[in-house]
């Protein structure tokens, strides 16, 4: 066994290497796609989850002509300066400190030339590819392609500065009333398809968490949670890419960029998500199993529907009410998605992808506070939710 882990082991690598090679469409996709631990061999998940741009920035020449482009005669009656090194810089576009004319601060993203182009042409072949791998034997039952359709399209999403700006200005307006979030408010006349300029937040630096007081940390570890509650239960509008690069720590806030992919839930999942976080808070199994049921968009021929949710109501009762310390939710979720697996459920890319984006948190969460509850922090949402999206799953009169 343990030659057979190692020799899969060996050829994931090989495969992750060779997805690097093929450009910045494969790399995404594949970043994206290694999230689906219901889907995917785990081994093969935590390759892919090593995938990084690996791209150069723009050569000052480069970034030059891209904003002439983009603003032509403009481009000096909008800013005094744009400094010419980019603040960050990854595969869609590079992000420049600049001066309005009149004295605000902005970041400029700029998109890369060209690259709507290539990443189309990629993505269409790869969502070629998931339609053809859906009819062979291996793939049969599989939502590959359902699961491919979406991610292309959330990696579309974020070459659209168009509905990026969107995306912000919805997060803004949701976490108005939230003083510890942070979102750069996008400064809209002056976007354009291929630019997004934004309020600039500076000292953003990744600063260790030892950094930071500790008395100061579980305040902002729960912070980040609520956030990311909000987002799931409350508002039904969620940010899908929340790794490290994307939120950051400054003073009490936590700071939240790069929405290109975002993901509005319709009334059915709100009402799923609220139903199965209540559901694992209050210890209720069998409703949880009858969730994901619900959430599933197909089933294979021989899926054990009742054993999928007496399985799901032993996992909940496993880990519902432990100490906060012993709750582990990469861990629960990876016990939940190997079920829906082993049992031939597959569930909607709609409601997977949302969760993810508090997956991936936890780490941080973890490092902040290693005592912190995540089923006794939701509750207070989830009651709201529960009233608030009660009347969702009702017909109209």
């Amino acid at each position: 066994m343990r030659g057979r882990t190692a020799a899969a082991g060996f050829f994931y690598r090989r495969l992750v290497r060779q997805v690097e090679r093929l450009g910045p469409a494969f790399v995404k996709f594949g970043q994206i796609i290694g999230t689906r631990r219901d889907i995917l061999p785990p081994l093969l998940c935590d390759e892919l989850g090593q995938l990084h741009d690996r791209v150069r920035p723009m050569t000052r020449r480069q970034a030059s002509a891209a904003l002439a482009d983009v603003y032509g005669p403009e481009l000096h009656r909008i800013f005094a300066e744009v400094e010419p090194e980019p603040v960050a810089s990854g595969s869609v576009a590079g992000v420049y400190r600049a001066t309005l004319t009149d004295g605000r601060l902005v970041a400029v993203k700029l998109r890369r030339p060209d690259i709507r182009r290539r990443m189309t042409l990629d993505l269409a072949i790869l969502h070629g590819l998931g339609k053809f791998a859906e009819r062979l034997p291996p793939a049969r039952g599989v939502p590959v392609g359902e699961l491919t359709g979406f991610i292309c399209t959330a990696i579309l999403g974020q070459l659209d500065f168009a509905a990026e700006r969107d995306n912000l200005a919805t997060l803004v307006r949701n976490f108005d009333d939230a003083e510890y979030v942070w979102v750069p408010e996008p400064v809209t006349e002056l976007c354009r398809p291929q630019c997004l300029v934004m309020e600039y937040i500076p000292d953003l630096a990744a600063a260790p968490v030892s950094t930071i007081s500790a008395a100061r940390r579980p305040q902002l570890a729960l912070r980040m949670l609520s956030a990311v509650y909000q987002m799931l239960f409350l508002d039904g509008f969620v940010h899908c890419d929340l790794h490290p690069g994307n939120v950051y720590l400054r003073g009490p806030r936590v700071v939240i960029l790069d929405a290109g992919f975002s993901v509005r839930l319709n009334p059915t999942v709100r009402r799923q998500f609220a139903e199965f976080f209540l559901g694992l808070a209050l210890g209720r199994g069998p409703r949880c199993g009858e969730v994901v049921v619900e959430s599933a968009v197909r089933l294979a021929p021989d899926a054990d529907v009742a054993g999928f949710v007496a399985s799901v109501a032993e996992l909940v009762h496993r880990n519902s009410g432990v100490p906060a310390k012993d709750f582990e939710l990469m861990r629960f979720g990876t016990d939940l998605f190997t079920l829906q697996r082993d049992y031939g459920l597959y569930a909607a890319s709609e409601f997977v992808f949302p969760l993810m984006s508090l997956l991936v948190i936890e780490h941080t969460v973890r490092e902040l506070d290693p005592e912190v509850d995540f089923q006794a922090a939701a509750r207070p949402m989830l009651l709201k939710a529960a009233a608030a999206t009660a009347h969702l799953s009702r017909p109209s009169a």
